[in-house]
């Protein structure tokens, strides 16, 4: 079974992986990382920064990870503030469709409620992006407005954790 980790130094090469083999996947509903996020180096010192983000607390980063230390899916809380986060998630191509971001975005919400104390998380999604729409509906998030994501419309939705 996958098991949902909080992100940590030992997730970097798997975590590069993932995001190489499925960049153009990803670069169909949400805005590409840019080149220098896939060097070595570049990943290296992002990979950094998010950690110290994190262990400041402004941030919960979370990956899915397969029996054999894969990664399947980021699932992340950011600017965490009064209670509340944005959640931002995404699976591999190779597992999109079989309840794996449903899975996931359901463990990190009753993570953010009992481990970290939120009451309520946001998330959008763009509108030709049916399968993260249909997921957040699935976990109990609202639509409550349209948005634009880097230029695409999109729909802003709200999950009370109380």
């Amino acid at each position: 079974m996958a098991e949902l980790d909080r992100l940590g130094s030992g997730h970097a090469e798997a975590l590069l992986r993932f995001e190489l083999e499925n960049r153009a996947y990803f670069a169909r509903s949400v805005p590409d990382r840019g080149d220098d996020y896939f060097t070595p180096a570049g990943f290296a010192a992002r990979h950094a920064e998010l950690l110290a983000e994190q262990e400041a607390g402004l941030h919960h980063f979370h990956v899915l990870v397969d029996d054999e230390g894969a990664v399947l899916g980021r699932f992340n809380l950011i600017d965490v503030a009064d209670g509340g986060a944005e959640l931002g998630f995404r699976v591999a191509e190779r597992v999109a469709g079989r309840g794996v971001a449903t899975d996931g975005v359901r463990r990190v919400c009753e993570l953010a409620r009992h481990g970290y104390g939120l009451r309520r998380l946001e998330a959008s999604a763009t509108l030709d992006n049916a399968g993260s729409l249909a997921v957040l509906r699935r976990t109990g998030f609202t639509p409550v407005g349209e948005v634009l994501l880097a230029g695409h419309p999109g729909m802003r939705h709200v999950r009370e954790l109380t």
